[in-house]
């Protein structure tokens, strides 16, 4: 998964980084998403486009109608683990600042950062997680990369391309694409297996998409029936919510997601 360099860009450069082999997605201001956009978090957020994922359009947005007043599902009550307890309080602010994070990219990164400390150290319970990333049902939930921090958490920043992941749970397959608006998308999809709090995954194919021009697909030779393992690259996942998710790559990079809709179109 993500590299743990010093650029964004970086942290997902390899093909064990958060989502591709050459991931330089990132989460663009609103304003410069591809396609129509409601985002999950923020609720002044204005609409704008994301291009599409394969078979359709794809419409991100904030997905409003799932937003609880309630402070996050994963955070009940304390949790203890390795001789220390975790203030489930601690834990609610530090997904708070992420969440503003999300809505305002306007969080200092020392803020973000110190979150995903608090929120890796609580080592919450993991077993809703996957439900909540990928849905009961295929094609599963789309989220965008908000931020990606370096391994120790030692620096980060927010991310600056439109990077969307798709989960299907029920399926077990995961799609990650970069999108640049008209010009195109690459997109990567595959399979993944799930233990504990480990998402593995396995890229099986590339979506090449230029302009107007119907997509390019390329094998990448791995149709084979092995269940994708932590030689693979994975994700260890330490909180996800109806609203954000909070992953450690491979390589040790942290990352943080906005939960988005997608909307399939004629």
């Amino acid at each position: 998964m993500g590299s743990s360099t010093t650029a964004p860009s970086n942290f997902l450069s390899t093909s064990s980084t958060f989502l591709t082999s050459n991931s330089t997605h990132t989460f663009l201001r609103p304003s410069k998403l591809p396609c129509i956009s409601k985002i999950i978090l923020p609720p002044k957020i204005t609409h704008t486009h994301l291009p599409r994922f394969h078979r359709g359009k794809t419409r991100a947005a904030i997905d409003e109608d799932n937003q609880s007043a309630t402070v996050p599902i994963a955070v009940q009550e304390q949790q203890l683990r390795k001789g220390v307890v975790h203030d489930a309080k601690e834990v609610e602010e530090s997904v708070k600042v992420l969440k503003n994070a999300a809505k305002t990219r306007q969080v200092p990164k020392e803020e973000v950062l110190s979150a995903f400390s608090v929120i890796e150290k609580a080592k919450l319970d993991p077993s809703g997680f996957l439900n909540t990333l990928g849905g009961s049902k295929s094609p599963g939930r789309t989220w965008m990369l908000i931020f990606t921090a370096q391994k120790q958490l030692k620096g980060g920043s927010y991310f600056p391309l439109t990077a969307v992941q798709r989960f299907d749970a029920a399926g077990k397959r995961i799609e990650n694409g970069i999108y640049l608006g008209p010009i195109g998308c690459l997109t990567f999809e595959g399979r993944f297996s799930w233990k504990n709090r480990i998402l593995a995954f396995i890229f099986e194919c590339i979506r090449i998409k230029v302009g107007p021009f119907n997509p390019l697909e390329i094998s990448l030779g791995q149709k084979d029936d092995r269940e994708p393992g932590t030689k693979d690259p994975f994700f260890v996942w330490f909180y996800i919510d109806e609203e954000i998710a909070v992953a450690r790559g491979r390589s040790g990079g942290t990352a943080f997601w906005c939960r988005c809709r997608h909307v399939m179109s004629p």
